[in-house]
């Protein structure tokens, strides 16, 4: 759901239930409550990971994913999907944070099938999860946490491009995200599955928060579109709506660019080679050249014998002897 006002936020982060989201595994740890987001997350994974080495079985941990993935927005359904070996008798799907249960709870709340569906996601919903199988009488290891996250649950943010949305291969990219409400905290996201690409805090600029993202040196990876999140710190796993989408576009360098023509700016044509004739044309010519002059020095000779005045010699036409 979507909050106009700073009122209706602080209402909303209310109504979000605190208990379980940044205690359990993480406060035994001694980890604290932090402002940046991916490092809560960091942290708590790390101490859950500490947590499940210190088990006593030696089964290997299952793997855990979300279906169709670990961002849903509100009010969408969201599956988690627990996979074990094929000896696996029951699972057991838990979110951290919350105390583990005895063994006695866990035959409680174990269930054959390997999947636990949520079809209205809340914020209460959201958080880390992992699971574990029991197999021969003894439990597995925990899987490595899956972050769900909830998003919609503010207005979106604004994302734009400080260097442009056409950069060359090798430039630095600066990008802007900025809101209106007081978000602890902006997450970047590359649109090519759940990939946090930076998160940053959140600064006050007269009438918005504001944090930049940069890119340094980007390649052709790169290329592809990107959203911005806002989120508040007390919650890392509710976001607000995405930002509009932005789309980076990567190219070469001109240094290195392909060299086949640019249909937007066509070389000039190639001027036509000048023709020169093979050696038997030219033999023909010098031919047709000496036939042509003889044939002329004749014509030349007659009319100077017809044209030319008498030279005493020759009677002239109409001449007569005295």
């Amino acid at each position: 759901m979507a909050h106009t006002s700073e009122r209706s936020v602080s209402h909303t982060e209310k109504s979000v239930p605190h208990k379980g989201t940044l205690l359990g595994p993480a406060g035994q740890c001694g980890c604290r409550t932090m402002s940046l987001v991916l490092p809560t997350l960091l942290c708590l994974g790390l101490c859950l990971r500490q947590s499940t080495q210190e088990q006593k079985g030696s089964l290997p941990p299952p793997h855990i994913t979300a279906l169709p993935g670990s961002m849903v927005g509100s009010k969408n359904p969201v599956t988690i999907l627990c996979r074990g070996p094929a000896e696996a008798e029951v699972y057991m799907i838990t979110k951290v944070g919350i105390p583990e249960p005895s063994d006695r709870e866990k035959q409680l709340m174990s269930k054959m099938t390997n999947s636990f569906s949520i079809t209205d996601m809340t914020p209460d919903r959201a958080g880390l999860y992992h699971c574990s199988y029991q197999s021969g009488g003894s439990w597995s290891q925990f899987s490595d946490p899956l972050p769900l996250v909830m998003t919609g649950a503010y207005d979106k943010p604004s994302l734009s491009s400080m260097t442009g949305s056409v950069v060359a291969s090798g430039e630095n990219v600066k990008l802007q995200c900025f809101s209106t409400l007081k978000f602890d905290a902006f997450i970047l996201i590359k649109e090519d599955g759940y990939r946090t690409i930076q998160n940053q805090i959140s600064t006050h600029q007269g009438y918005k928060h504001e944090a930049f993202f940069f890119l340094y040196q980007v390649s052709f990876t790169q290329t592809g579109t990107y959203r911005c999140y806002g989120v508040f710190s007390r919650y890392p796993h509710v976001w607000s709506h995405p930002s509009d989408r932005l789309q980076l576009q990567v190219r070469a360098p001109l240094a290195e660019a392909s060299d086949d023509p640019d249909p937007t700016n066509p070389e000039p044509s190639p001027e036509p080679a000048a023709w020169y004739p093979s050696a038997e044309n030219q033999v023909r010519l010098s031919l047709a050249g000496l036939i042509l002059l003889v044939l002329g020095m004749l014509l030349a000779e007659a009319w100077y014998s017809r044209n030319m005045p008498f030279n005493g010699h020759r009677q002239p036409p109409g001449a007569q002897y005295i």
